[in-house]
């Protein structure tokens, strides 16, 4: 377990997050149309704020980006997916909007930039922009054959789109994600959606997971939602962190995002690997702290995750940052080795 200490920015952060995240940023109106958004990335070579080290427990850090734009759209990105490894997403934005891009690499297979960034605001059956805050607050993400699904909360449901970069259209189906509605608390629902491993006791199945929405014991709801053996399983509560996002490694283990913010401390970070086998109906799922960091590292309002395997065989995973449209966050891509050893 890696604890990282906090630095000055926290301060700052700390005094505007709470009021921030209940900001509702500004959208586009009219007709949905897809947005080309220019992005300037600056290079972040260091994890750690003044250290060299490169090695965080079993993950070493590759490199990041911080991201701006002069869109007034651009931001509140919660979570993404790679279409192609390392190389094309496609993302939700907790505004109501999709986005898409693509990570640029250097030599040194060091992220260099962001290319080809675009944003389009969800649409209801009529094909026209949903400017309601409360009916888009898209949280989880997953990807598979073509087909996107969505994990909202406030108005909490899991929803299924066709994934189309030029154009995407309203959902075409919503799914059963088996935990009791009146479980869900308000603001604090399915920020987990992840496919399962295909050749696992899940055989690719769905898994939704709460943000923190507990049940009476202090344990997070979840569920499988998809496969052979459906039904609902919570997650340990560790400390005081709630989950941002996850998605399964090659072995069949769940690793999990999760952040915590307090007014003192101000906004941490912390990677889980829930172990595969006690994701299962009725069971509690549990597992090991990887790395924890606070604001003295490189990281903000660290909500999106994704996993995926570089073209030399290394397993990576990659983060991304909701800056809440707040002038004091910032909107991050960072990348890591996970070394299995």
């Amino acid at each position: 377990m890696i604890f990282l200490r906090g630095g000055f920015r926290q301060t700052l952060f700390a005094a505007t997050f709470v009021a921030s995240i209940a900001l509702s940023a500004p959208t586009a109106a009219g007709t949905v149309s897809v947005e080309l958004i220019e992005i300037s990335a600056r290079l972040i070579d260091r994890f750690h704020i003044g250290g060299d080290e490169k090695r965080f427990g079993p993950l070493e850090f590759v490199g990041g980006l911080e991201m701006t734009s002069p869109s007034r759209d651009f931001g509140a990105l919660s979570a993404f997916r790679f279409r192609k490894p390392g190389s094309d997403f496609i993302g939700v934005a907790d505004t109501g909007f999709w986005f898409f891009g693509t990570v640029t690499h250097d030599a040194d297979k060091r992220p260099s930039g962001i290319r080809n960034f675009h944003m389009q605001q969800m649409a209801d059956e009529a094909d026209q922009p949903i400017d309601e805050k409360w009916e888009v607050d898209a949280e989880g993400l997953a990807v598979k054959d073509g087909i996107a699904t969505v994990g909202f909360e406030r108005s909490h449901r899991v929803a299924q789109f066709e994934v189309d970069p030029d154009g995407m259209k309203p959902q075409f189906r919503q799914l059963d994600f088996l935990v009791p509605p009146w479980e869900l608390r308000r603001n604090r629902g399915f920020e987990t959606v992840t496919h399962a491993n295909p050749d696992g006791q899940h055989q690719g199945g769905l898994v939704v997971v709460s943000e923190k929405s507990l049940d009476k014991s202090g344990n997070i709801y979840a569920a499988v939602i998809e496969g052979p053996h459906k039904g609902v399983f919570t997650v340990k509560r560790n400390g005081n962190f709630d989950i941002a996002d996850g998605a399964f490694l090659p072995d069949g283990d769940l690793l999990l995002l999760e952040r915590s913010f307090s007014m003192a401390g101000g906004v941490k970070m912390r990677l889980r690997r829930i172990y595969g086998e006690s994701v299962e109906n009725g069971a509690v799922a549990d597992g090991p702290v990887l790395m924890e960091a606070d604001m003295g590292y490189q990281i903000d309002n660290m909500e999106g995750l994704d996993v995926w395997t570089r073209d030399d065989g290394a397993l990576m995973v990659s983060l991304v940052s909701d800056d809440n449209h707040s002038m004091l966050q910032r909107n991050l891509y960072l990348e890591f080795v996970l070394h299995e050893d």
